[in-house]
């Protein structure tokens, strides 16, 4: 396996950020006046599914974090969330019916209606 094949492996297998999500937390740190945060997106037990998605904004180096610059905004994703983030998108969707980050997971193999759970 080539250096290139390695990255794009890692690519493929880590977190993604759409450029519209990307944009609002670029909009929200300017809001709050802080250059320090980072996107942190974690796994947590709970919820109806079992798993829940926990995104926020952190400043903490946490050993095993993987951290991912995706146009200016740092992203990252502590080591025991990692295998269920696996391929994950997040997006920022702004409709009539939903406002919010949405995260389309490959590794969920179900959710529940609220959409901030799966197993």
């Amino acid at each position: 396996m080539t250096v290139n094949d390695t990255e794009t492996t890692q690519a493929t297998q880590g977190v993604t950020i759409t450029d519209g999500a990307a944009d609002k937390v670029r909009s929200l740190l300017q809001q709050e006046g802080r250059d320090d945060l980072r996107l942190r997106i974690a796994v947590q037990p709970g919820g109806c599914s079992g798993l829940r998605y926990q995104l926020f904004f952190d400043e903490r180096d946490l050993d095993g974090d993987e951290v991912k610059d995706f146009s200016g905004v740092a992203v990252v994703v502590d080591r025991m969330s990692l295998p269920y983030l696996g391929g994950a998108t997040i997006d920022f969707v702004d409709t009539i019916e939903k406002q919010g980050f949405t995260i389309d997971n490959p590794m969920a193999t179900g959710s529940c209606a609220c959409g901030d759970s799966f197993h």
